[in-house]
């Protein structure tokens, strides 16, 4: 493994075609500026300015009937963007029906992970069926990345609240899940209650210093919520280094700001090293 390797555990890319619309869409929403185009080349041209030597790709199955479409053109596509230093992931719905044979699809054909979104997919993560998907993805060995805490376009309802993570974890003893967004998005109180310590990884994408706005909409009013870097480190330290993973979620993060932020953290620089490529290493037995 080399010295200055850095993985970004969580990034996004769309189809060409579709990304500006999508970028434009999502912006709206959240009332927050986007760092790329989207593109697949957005994010390598991102990578090479920030030093990021592999970027995870996390689709979001919005609807059932994207599942088969969208994880096989992950499939077809992995080889060539590992090459490039993306690694993707596959996606899954909770109204997706045979979920058991695409999640051995995935594993098969050498995928290692998949995100869920509850918020995105208007279903409790501790729902039955977000639960038989997790089930069965962590009994074929594969990592489960889920969307964690409030979604900033979506304010009315946590999907994924500390309280039914922990049902998860008690329920269902997950071997490989990670938790977007440190772990639970602006109810970091309840993080630091009840979820450091958990057998859990913790992702630090869009966690850490002020959120950017949207140039077209300065001055709309949102919730900015996340840590401060004192407070991050709090995280950190009752979590372990060992538990946390250097991610950005772009395009919604400018990967080069967010190096800066973690290399400049009061952490020595083994628990550095730890959560810009071992952690990521250890869990992806890939790179």
């Amino acid at each position: 493994m080399r010295k200055d390797l850095i993985i970004d555990f969580h990034t996004h890319t769309f189809p060409d075609r579709i990304s500006k619309s999508v970028l434009a869409k999502l912006s709206r929403l959240s009332h927050t500026q986007y760092f790329t185009d989207g593109s697949v080349s957005g994010l390598l041209d991102s990578m090479e300015e920030a030093g990021v030597s592999y970027s995870v790709n996390l689709p979001v199955m919005t609807s059932a009937e994207q599942v088969e479409k969208v994880n096989g053109a992950l499939i077809a596509d992995k080889d060539r963007l590992f090459a490039k230093g993306i690694i993707s992931f596959g996606g899954m719905h909770p109204d997706y029906a045979d979920y058991r044979q695409q999640l051995r699809r995935l594993k098969e054909s050498g995928i290692c992970g998949i995100k869920i979104h509850p918020a995105y997919q208007n279903t409790d993560i501790d729902d039955i069926r977000m639960m038989r998907i997790i089930d069965a993805a962590s009994e074929l060995g594969l990592i489960v990345l889920t969307h964690a805490g409030i979604d900033i376009g979506i304010y009315d309802r946590n999907y994924t609240s500390v309280k039914q993570i922990l049902n998860v974890i008690q329920t269902l003893h997950p071997p490989k899940l990670v938790l977007a967004h440190m772990g639970n998005w602006a109810c970091w109180d309840d993080v630091k209650r009840d979820l450091c310590g958990a057998p859990v990884w913790f992702d630090t994408a869009f966690a850490i210093g002020p959120i950017t706005p949207d140039r077209a909409k300065s001055g709309t009013p949102y919730r900015a919520d996340n840590l401060s870097d004192e407070a991050f480190m709090q995280i950190v330290q009752a979590h372990g280094t060992d538990k946390i993973l250097f991610a950005t979620d772009s395009p919604w993060e400018s990967q080069k700001d967010y190096v800066r932020r973690i290399q400049a953290m009061p952490l020595c620089a083994e628990d550095k090293k730890r959560i810009f490529s071992e952690n990521a290493v250890k869990l992806l037995k890939r790179v």
